[in-house]
């Protein structure tokens, strides 16, 4: 293996590491787990309740974390240093959920948070090493590393089911400990599987622009100041980001909401497992052809193709009557997703100067925060007035739609303009440290 693909390998597999926490502790796994196990004491609807404020603390700390550790991480060139600190803590509490039994709702909670801000803190810092690394190859470089994590996060979430819904087979006591074990490979997955990243994946020169603090997280902030006064020169970045909030929100409210939805009208557990695992094993050959629709055409069409089929699943929505329909919608997701997240990835960090890109990646993964509170609570409130989710469904339309026209006015050429040209800037303004 040459060294640039080595280096290409090692940056894509901490997607791979990484999705286990998705899809085994965020998604599948825990939830349930919390309501059932940890929150055993308390009663359903206050099991779910603090479950949400759980979920909620953790996404609002990230959120307003991440442009202050990007900005720091920029400023110190500490970005694979404070990648791996947070993806070794991040590791070690799920690690430690294994010790959550009956009742344990806030040993529970508190281990949920440390991890999920250690998730979210740490793909900020992977995101940012994808411009030095791909060159011209950022889209497919993204669209690769989307693809291994749909295998890496299928395969051990295959496991982990197997171990909860047969543990005799694996000679574990009962689904419980299968579930505490399934925590348990979470965290050494995750933590084993980060290694290459951190050993082959060179770190990118820092610029120390004059005038700088030299502490960190004072010049963090500085940074941060810096860059709002500046935002009228980032015009098409910024219309990127709003698009992807737009956009962003419909496709997050799709994820954490469908199996809920499924639910309620009828679908089987086994079916809505089922559809999960179609989706992460699915998604590896279609993210990797958004690779190839964007080197054919542009980012922005696969984009925008995405958003259309994205429509259309929620009008279908509407419709479902069945398991055979909820699967049908899970393979048309499975279609788009590991896609559109790939390429709006790959289409932002184009657009950005090269030794500012931690720090924008943090405004990116802010904006996909919050992009993941407003569609779950429209979709609430339609529910909760209409007295069915089925229109709740539809409305998440508005947010594709949207999405969709504000990325149509994004000048993709004119911002990888402005990124270099603001590049150029930085550096005859700083020194440039290896």
């Amino acid at each position: 293996m040459s060294s640039n693909r080595k280096v290409v390998f090692s940056w894509c597999m901490y997607d791979w590491a990484n999705s286990a926490f998705a899809t085994t502790i965020m998604a599948a796994v825990l939830p349930t787990f919390y309501s059932k196990v940890a929150g055993a004491n308390l009663q359903p609807n206050i099991a779910s309740a603090y479950w949400g404020y759980t979920v909620a603390i953790a996404m609002i700390t990230g959120a307003i974390l991440a442009p202050i550790l990007g900005a720091i991480a920029d400023h110190t060139g500490a970005r694979k240093r404070l990648m791996g600190f947070f993806a070794l803590t991040g590791s070690i509490a799920a690690a430690l959920l294994v010790l959550v039994s009956t009742g344990d709702w806030l040993v529970a909670s508190l281990f949920y948070i440390l991890g999920n801000i250690s998730f979210t803190s740490s793909i900020i810092f992977n995101d940012s090493l994808l411009p030095h690394i791909a060159g011209d190859r950022i889209d497919t470089i993204s669209t690769q590393g989307y693809a291994l994590g749909y295998l890496g996060g299928g395969i051990l979430l295959a496991l982990n089911l197997a171990m909860i819904m047969k543990p005799e087979f694996f000679g574990i006591a009962n689904a419980e400990w299968g579930s505490r074990i399934s925590f348990l490979s979470v965290g050494i997955w995750w933590a084993v599987f980060t290694l290459p990243v951190l050993l082959n994946v060179p770190e990118p020169p820092v610029t120390i622009v004059k005038g700088e603090y030299r502490n960190p997280v004072a010049a963090g902030f500085q940074r941060l100041a810096k860059t709002f006064a500046e935002v009228r020169n980032f015009k098409e970045t910024f219309k990127m980001l709003i698009a992807f909030w737009l956009y962003n929100d419909g496709i997050g409210t799709i994820i954490v909401m469908a199996t809920v939805f499924g639910s309620e009208i009828g679908i089987a557990q086994t079916d809505l497992i089922g559809a999960i695992l179609a989706v992460q094993f699915l998604g590896i050959p279609f993210t990797l052809l958004f690779g190839r629709i964007a080197r054919r055409f542009s980012p922005k069409t696969g984009i925008l193709i995405s958003l259309t089929v994205y429509t259309g699943i929620a009008i279908g929505g509407y419709f479902i009557q069945n398991a055979l329909h909820f699967w049908i919608m899970a393979v048309l997701v499975s279609m788009v997703q590991g896609g559109s997240q790939a390429l709006s990835r790959s289409l932002y960090g184009s657009m950005i100067p090269k030794s500012k890109t931690a720090e924008f990646f943090g405004f990116y993964d802010v904006s996909s925060k919050v992009s993941g509170i407003l569609g779950p609570f429209i979709f609430a409130l339609v529910a909760q007035f209409t007295g069915t989710s089925r229109l709740s469904i539809v409305s998440i339309v508005f947010f594709f739609i949207c999405g969709g026209l504000m990325l149509l006015t994004v000048n993709h050429k004119r911002g990888m303009e402005t990124a270099d040209r603001m590049e150029r800037e930085i550096q005859s303004t700083g020194a440039a440290m290896p």
